[in-house]
């Protein structure tokens, strides 16, 4: 006796929901090759430099490709670099790939550096604030 095969059957589509709906990545900000930047950037998103950006850079992401450059402190989520930084770094992850140079105190909760990277400054761990112990209340002091 054979049996036959059954295909389940898929349910309806229901309506996304304002709170279910999935957001679309947003596309990375650029800065080309071509093009110097002359003061800082402050955003959310995910930046790319592959230009030349003189001030201070505070972003969600930022990757630094080969030929980027920022001269300013750098602070952000996470920054992958390829190129070169001449100032602070604070980022919980931080990654220096191989073509990478850094001349600046990096701060992080991550740190990893690939062979032919250039490393010059401290590197600093975040200091997580210590957890605050309750006092035990003092015993009540009667007096004569």
């Amino acid at each position: 006796m054979f049996s036959k095969a059954v295909k389940p059957q898929k349910a309806p589509d229901a309506p996304l929901s304002a709170t279910s709906e999935r957001k679309a990545p947003k596309p990375a900000s650029l800065i080309s090759q071509d093009l110097t930047l002359e003061g800082g950037i402050v955003g959310e998103g995910e930046l790319h430099v592959d230009g030349v950006i003189r001030g201070d850079v505070r972003v969600g992401r930022l990757t630094l490709g080969d030929t980027g450059h920022i001269e300013g402190s750098v602070q952000a989520e996470s920054i992958d670099v390829r190129g070169r930084i001449i100032g602070t770094v604070t980022a919980k992850q931080v990654r220096l790939f191989g073509t990478a140079y850094v001349d600046g105190d990096i701060t992080h909760e991550q740190l990893s550096v690939e062979t032919g990277a250039f490393f010059q400054g401290r590197s600093l761990k975040f200091q997580r604030p210590a957890p605050v112990a309750l006092a035990a209340p003092e015993p009540e002091v009667q007096s004569a």
